[in-house]
Formats: structure tokens, sequence, C-alpha cells
């Protein structure tokens, strides 16, 4: 990649992840919609320790009916077995007794028989004597039933606050960046191609909308689910629990780095995005140029090695989820081994029951799932913070052109009165200066025509007028005023602008020329474009004035697109009008209707002409030769042809 595309296309580089500080930063987005998030996190309270009862539902239907605890009628003569406690004062249960005596124990009004007993007994005997042990599994079965419905709606009213508040929050973040893009100076867009700035007001923010809906919920819920099912296991046996939480520290090591090396890949891969979407945005719009001097190999392979670097940074993020994920199902897996060990060995001893065993590794497995959702969300986390750091990147960027207090602010003039460069001084680089010591004044309603050579700062003078820029030195100013302590909004409301190439935005004709003066009558209207010579081709539109252009007026020709802009001038009603280089590229016809619609324009109004083209300026009252940056030459055009200058010898070559 060679310098001038580094220039173009990388971004500046990030210093070190501040995670937290980006988060502090994202909490003014958050905090209109707080309401939301806490009936959210109550909703998550509820929902964890719904999803934490199931299991615990279940050790006690495994420790009470279904396997009931051993009993021991003679810890020295009996062996250790299990017995069915049956009650005595149950009819059903006393005719059994007396049919089998033989299989029965009796001890007061309680009786039991050995589970290795049942399987002589018939199976409708067994079902009565297991009643209820059948009832309190029915009321478990019910309960886990009547547990997770409620879950689902929950986590269906959950999922609704959330999708809301996360949609309004991107909302607003996405208002905040096109407002705040819009407000910057001019020397931002030329640092910053369109693709990048497309990708973060449309790819970047919506991975922060993935974030907030699909992450910070999720993330939230895992922590309350580790804790939860932390506190439940130290309650049912703590022991047991100290066994099996010596492999998290395993865990948590292995979660650390996986994020540091994650974090790498995903802020990478962020910029490679931003990287193909400028080159694809610049081919499009010069596909032209390159298809006129057959470059699209060379383009190719200037954007298959951007994709290249893209591929690169994603197999990068894919290589580390790879190692990550496998390491973390086989620590899950020694947990679970570790549990069956242990709790195998204290069921043996008697020290736990059935059901505590089972309702460990029912929580073992809960414990890693978070763990691995935690691991999956990341990669969206990542993805989202990386966005969140460009995005930062743009909205503090204070390249901007400062007003003056709303103390020293003064009200833009009723009329322009005079326009006066006082010794301008300006570079778009430092040290390479494109305007030198430039002094001169315009007074209201005169025409003055600017010529020179190409690069010589004619354009530059006009980016000044208009404030595009402000001078390294000396000052522009309206009626004797700095145009710094005027608004800059106001000062441009003063001014129009038709340039050789005018800009058509995609809508209706009708708001590409009024767009400030929708309520304007039709007769008006009218007008304005009689006068601008536009009603011969709007009139053969399908739809006329409210025909749908294309971006960039692609469907109309350069004259058509300059007639256009002469009409948006006309109904802004400028003091001051700016043409620069209006004629060129057009025929005849077209040349002859613009001077026509400009000398309409003209009228009454302060002018200003910008031209290569010596005949554009002949009729001015004024023609200033800028060259190198100084104006070098001033007059009328005989008076510049009589003194045989630098003006006197553009005129010859031009014929």
């Amino acid at each position: 990649m060679t310098a001038s595309n580094k220039n173009i296309f990388e971004e500046k580089k990030l210093g070190k992840a501040q995670d937290f500080s980006l988060l502090k930063k994202l909490y003014p987005y958050i905090k209109p919609y707080r309401i939301i998030f806490t009936y959210t996190f109550i909703l998550i309270i509820f929902i964890t320790c719904l999803e934490l009862v199931i299991p615990y539902i279940t050790k006690i239907a495994i420790d009470q009916y279904i396997v009931p605890e051993t009993i021991i009628l003679d810890a020295k003569d009996t062996p250790q077995k299990r017995f069915l406690r049956c009650d005595l004062s149950d009819p059903e249960v006393n005719k059994i007794v007396t049919a089998y005596p033989d299989l029965f124990q009796i001890n007061k009004n309680a009786t039991v028989i050995a589970y290795d007993q049942l399987p002589n007994l018939p199976q409708k005997i067994i079902l009565k004597l297991r009643k209820n042990d059948l009832t309190g599994v029915t009321y478990a079965a019910i309960w886990l039933l009547v547990i997770v419905i409620f879950s689902f709606f929950l986590n269906f009213i959950k999922v609704i606050l959330m999708e809301v508040a996360g949609q309004k929050m991107m909302h607003d973040l996405r208002i905040k960046l096109y407002s705040h893009i819009q407000g910057l100076s001019i020397h931002f867009f030329t640092k910053n191609p369109v693709g990048r700035l497309v990708t973060r007001v449309t790819n970047d923010t919506q991975n922060m909308h993935e974030m907030f809906t699909s992450v910070l919920v999720f993330v939230i819920k895992d922590i309350f689910m580790l804790i939860g099912i932390t506190v439940v296991l130290f309650s049912i046996d703590w022991q047991l629990s100290l066994v099996v939480y010596t492999v998290f520290p395993f865990v948590f090591y292995v979660s650390y780095k996986f994020s540091r090396s994650a974090r790498h890949a995903f802020r990478t891969l962020r910029i490679k995005v931003a990287e193909i979407n400028s080159k694809f945005s610049e081919t499009i719009g010069g596909m032209q140029v390159i298809q006129l001097f057959a470059q699209e190999k060379a383009n190719y392979k200037k954007f298959k090695q951007i994709n290249n670097d893209h591929f690169q940074a994603g197999m990068q993020q894919i290589t580390v989820f790879a190692l990550f994920m496998p390491l973390i199902e086989m620590l899950s897996s020694v947990a679970l081994a570790i549990v069956i060990f242990y709790g195998g060995k204290s069921i043996i001893d008697l020290r736990i029951s059935l059901g505590t065993l089972v309702v460990f590794i029912s929580y073992i497995k809960m414990f890693f799932r978070p763990i691995r959702d935690i691991a999956e969300k990341y990669n969206i986390t990542l993805n989202a913070l990386s966005s969140a750091e460009r995005l930062f990147l743009i909205l503090e960027d204070t390249d901007t052109l400062p007003e003056s207090d709303a103390s020293r602010l003064l009200p833009p003039p009723d009329k322009l009165n005079t326009l006066s460069f006082n010794h301008v001084t300006f570079s778009y680089i430092r040290k390479e200066v494109v305007l030198d010591n430039v002094s001169f004044d315009i007074r209201s309603g005169e025409t003055i025509a600017i010529v020179g050579p190409t690069g010589a700062g004619k354009t530059s003078l006009v980016n000044l007028i208009t404030r595009f820029y402000d001078p390294d030195s000396g000052s522009v100013m309206i009626n004797g005023t700095d145009i710094r302590r005027f608004k800059t909004s106001a000062l441009r409301s003063k001014i129009a602008i038709v340039t050789q190439d005018p800009y058509i935005f995609s809508g209706s004709l009708r708001n590409n020329i009024f767009t400030q003066n929708k309520q304007m009558s039709d007769r008006k209207i009218n007008d304005i474009l009689e006068i601008s010579y536009c009603n011969s081709f709007i009139d053969k539109l399908p739809n006329g004035l409210d025909s749908e252009m294309s971006e960039s007026g692609g469907s109309l020709s350069s004259g058509e697109r300059q007639l256009i802009s002469i009409a948006r001038a006309l109904a802004h009603d400028p003091d001051l009008i700016i043409f620069d280089e209006a004629t060129s590229y057009v025929d005849s016809e077209t040349e002859r209707k613009i001077s026509d619609a400009l000398s309409s324009l003209m009228k009454n109004r302060t002018s200003i002409i910008i031209a290569h083209r010596l005949s554009t300026a002949q009729d001015a009252d004024r023609i200033m030769v800028i060259h190198s940056g100084k104006i070098i030459e001033t007059g009328s055009h005989l008076q510049l042809i009589k003194q045989k200058g630098f003006y006197y010898r553009l005129n010859q070559l031009q014929g």
C-alpha cells in the first residue's frame, strides 16, 4: 500500500483498550432509559431464581419421592439397606401387609419393606404402596411446568423491553453522530473517506445495538446465574463445592487470556471493514475513470490486498475462539469428573444423597453454560466495543471552526456593503502556503472576476469567504467586521454558490431547488424556474418538478445541473453570488442559457466569478489575476490587456 493510500484509508491507531471508560461514555445514551433497564434487571433476577429452582425441585423429587433416604433398622446386625416406609393407618396398606407379612417389618404405626423386595409384589400393589411418592413426583412435575411457562412469559417481556430500549438508544446515538458529522469542518471530510463514515453511522451503530440487546442483558443474567449457582451449591454441600471450585481459577485465567487476544483481533477487524467500504465507495464513484483508463486490474489488486488484510484479521479472531471454546469444554468435563468421583464417594459413605449428586451435576452444567454464553457474547461485545472506540473518535473530534462566544457574536448585516480580504495568508497543510498576504475590497453590487492558472488559489478564496476554513493570518471582513464574529450559519445564509458540477441530492427536484422555501407560492416558483431556464427540461420530466432524482442527479446533463444550481441560488435569495467556473463543459446553447440566467441572478447583487475561461470574466466590473497565491494584477478587461502582463498572456493562450 502506498503512502498516499495510507493517508486515505488507514485510520488513527488506538491506544490501550479502556472498556470501563467506553462504558462511561455510553452511559448518557443509557440514562434516558434507565427505568426500562431497572425493570429488565428485576425480571432478570426473577428469571434467574426460577432457573435455579428447577434443579433443586429435581433434588427434592429424587430424595423424597423417587429414591428416599436409607433407613437402618439395626446398625449392628442388619446390613445397610434402603427401605420404603409405609403408613399402617392406611387401610389399603394394612391389607397389603397382612397379605404379605414375610416381606414387611413392622415398627409401631409404621412398616417398612426393603426396595429389593418390591419386585416380589404385583405392579398394582407397588403403585398403591408408593402412591404418596407418585403424588409428590406429580406435584414436582407440575411445579416444573408452571415455572417453565412463567419463565417463558418473563423472558418474552424482558426481550421486548430490551429491544425497545436498544432501538431507542441506537436511534439517539445515530442522530447524535449524524448531527456531529454535519457540524465538522470541511477539513475533516478531506481526511475521512465516505465509506469510513458510512461504516460508522450504519455498521458500527448496529453493532452497538446488538451489544445492548443481545449481550448486556444476557451477560448480567449470566453473572447473576453464576453467583446464584455458587450460593446454592455451597448451601447444599460446602465440601463438595470447594473441591469442584478448584477448577475455576483455570477457567478465569483462560477467559482473561482469551479476552486480551480477541480484543486486538476485533479492533483490527473493524478498521479493515471501514477500509473495504472506503475502497468500494471510491471505486463506484470513480468507475468511469477506472474503466476509461483501463485500471480495473490495478484497482482489483489494491482491493484484493485490503480484503486479504480483513481475511487475516478474521482468521486471527477465529483462531482465538477455536482455542478458547474447546478449553472451556475440557474444563467443564474435568469439573463434572470431580463431581462424579467425589460425589459418588460421598454417596457410598452416606454423607450425601443421590439427589445432591444429581443437583450438583445439573448446577455444574448450568455453571459452564453462562461461561460459554459469555464467551460467545464476548464476540459481539468486542465487536461493539471496537465500534464504540471508532464512534467516539468521531464524536470527540473537535475539527470544527471555532465560533465566537455568544456574548461576542454579532447579528448578520441586513445588507452586504463591502467584502474585504485584509492581509490574508492561508494554507491547507502547514508551511505549504496557498494564499500569501492577499488583500482586496469588493463593494456592494460590484461584479468581480478572479482568474488564474490551476492551483493559483481561486477556490481557496471561495473557501475562506464561505468560511469552510479560517485564514492562518489576516481577516476576511463583511462591512468592516471579521466574519468570525458572525454565526457561521447566518453568514452562509447570505451567500450562494453556483459550481461547475453542482451536487444534486436524491429526492424530488422541488426539494433540491426550494430546500429552505417550501412554502413559496406557485407564481414565485414559476418565475424562478423561468428566469433560470429550468422550465425547458423540467416540463419534459414525467412528474415535472416533483420528479425523483437519483444520487448526484445522474439522469441530468452537466448544463441542466448548473441551471438547477442557479435556480437554487435564486430561491435562496442571497446578497453574495459566487460562480465557480460555472460555464465549463457545456454546449454553446446551454452556455447562453446559463449566461442569461446568471445575469438575472447577478442583478442588484454582489458577484464573484471564478473561471479559467477568460470569456466568462470579460464583462466583470473588475478582474483580479491571482498567481501562486498572490494577486498580481487588477483592472478591467481592457486595462489588463493594455498592460500586456500575465492576464494578457493568458488571453493570448486562449485565443
